[in-house]
């Protein structure tokens, strides 16, 4: 795993935080999605006060891009893996003063604002140290039935794994409380990272809930071929570690 740098403070300067969430931190991990990103960006600031991109080796702007849209930008050096972006930015979040929750979110659109804050109240609400977005809980997401498919083995395997019964475990989309967010360590940089976390957060014992959330396939995440082929990622990643 990379060692954490230091992340300069966010632009644009002067921006006003009033009436936006100061303890909640949304990490992005970031890879070439600099046509996306921005937007993304500025829809969660006008929530909450912190988000930060890890850029994990971008050569496309992204982190430029994440910068000017108000971002806090930690940078890896080269691509070392979505699991790895992921853990530099939930040891950089829970470290901040007055931090009481961390969003994951994803770069490239396909994760909602309500939806995020609808986790956070959750959590509030309930006392909830972890919720977990989830695709299956209503009809609302259509990932096509190959996908669908891929995803429900994936979750047996996780649950068969982790001891937690979840509809859906690998959703990037997730609210973990600071105390919860100390026991992450993920060491699989690929995308075997999801089953990591879901293990290691279902080992504190903490109340966790789940939450239905709608993922969007977009034209621009279908062009680059992320919604099967992450999904199979999952999958041989599973059966390898």
């Amino acid at each position: 795993m990379a060692r954490m740098p230091t992340a300069p403070e966010p632009g644009p300067a002067g921006a006003s935080t009033v009436g936006r969430e100061p303890t909640v931190w949304v990490v992005i991990p970031l890879f070439n999605e600099a046509t996306v990103v921005g937007r993304v960006i500025e829809e969660l600031l006008t929530t909450f006060q912190h988000v930060v991109c890890v850029d994990d080796g971008s050569t496309d702007g992204s982190a430029e891009v994440a910068e000017a849209a108000g971002a806090r930008v930690i940078r890896h050096p080269y691509n070392l893996g979505q699991g790895a972006a992921l853990q530099t930015g939930i040891s950089y979040a829970r470290e901040q003063p007055g931090a009481e929750y961390i969003i994951t979110f994803d770069a490239d659109g396909q994760h909602r604002l309500v939806d995020a804050q609808a986790m956070v109240a959750l959590a509030r609400a309930e006392k909830a140290a972890i919720v977990f977005g989830s695709r299956f809980l209503d009809d609302r997401t259509k990932p096509g039935a190959l996908k669908r498919l891929v995803l429900k083995t994936a979750v047996l395997v996780t649950n068969l794994t982790t001891g937690l019964t979840l509809t859906d475990a690998h959703n990037g989309l997730r609210v973990i409380r600071t105390d919860a967010a100390r026991a992450v360590n993920l060491k699989q940089d690929r995308m075997a990272h999801a089953t990591e976390i879901v293990l290691q957060l279902g080992r504190t014992r903490l109340p966790y809930r789940e939450f239905p959330v709608e993922v969007l396939y977009t034209d621009y995440s279908r062009a680059k071929g992320q919604s099967l082929l992450n999904s199979i990622n999952i999958l041989v990643d599973l059966v390898i570690n």
